[in-house]
């Protein structure tokens, strides 16, 4: 079997068990999912869905966001860790969408990673989940279940990203990611996990493949 026939047979696998792929940030519009990506780095979705309905309280457009104090958003995502950098991104990230894009959040990739506190990672989120257009983001997750189930060396996430691109079609990435991080998060976790009863470790697993 080939490695891209494997990675189809994972994908059937994925399928089958998330049929559905909702959105695991809460959020109205890309804005708002923006800055709900963001505050998601090195913090749980569960806490970012805990934290955003009190900062959307305070400001949920870019418009009165950029009016904030710093200290104010800072104060209000401190639960979500990185508070400091996290809140002085989302005002000036807010102030330069009302300054240079009408209020609008952009939609290219470079744009998007311009903002301050922008990454490939979040850009993709937002271009995917957002605005629809082909991406596969890769977080460390996905990163470590490519390298756990042999479809990518492992070696980056930027690596990882190039690899599961050249492996599965492009009118799949945009749901793909979410049935990874789900099934990830249901079957496939990094510590006390057992690959004989994973639906997909104990067929596609380094281990299995290595017998």
């Amino acid at each position: 079997m080939t490695k891209k026939e494997r990675a189809m047979e994972i994908a059937d696998i994925l399928e089958s068990l998330y049929p559905d792929t909702p959105i695991p940030l809460q959020h109205q519009d890309p804005y708002t999912l923006l800055v709900a990506v963001l505050l998601s780095a090195q913090c749980t979705d569960v806490r970012v869905n805990q934290i955003t309905p009190h900062l959307f309280a305070a400001a949920d457009n870019p418009f009165d966001m950029s009016l904030l104090p710093v200290e104010k958003v800072e104060d209000i995502i401190r639960p979500c860790g990185l508070a400091p950098r996290k809140s002085k991104a989302i005002v000036d990230l807010s102030k330069i969408l009302v300054e240079k894009y009408a209020g609008e959040v952009p939609q290219t990739f470079a744009e998007l990673e311009a903002l301050p506190g922008v990454g490939h990672k979040t850009a993709s989120v937002v271009m995917s989940q957002a605005f629809g257009f082909p991406a596969f983001p890769v977080d460390t997750h996905i990163h470590r279940l490519a390298y756990r189930w042999c479809l990518s060396t492992g070696k980056n996430v930027e690596k990882t990203e190039k690899d599961l691109k050249r492996l599965f079609p492009e009118e799949i990435w945009n749901k793909l990611h979410l049935q990874i991080i789900f099934f990830g998060r249901e079957y496939c976790p990094a510590r006390g996990h057992d690959m004989e009863t994973c639906p997909i470790c104990s067929k596609y697993g380094r281990k299995s493949l290595m017998k």
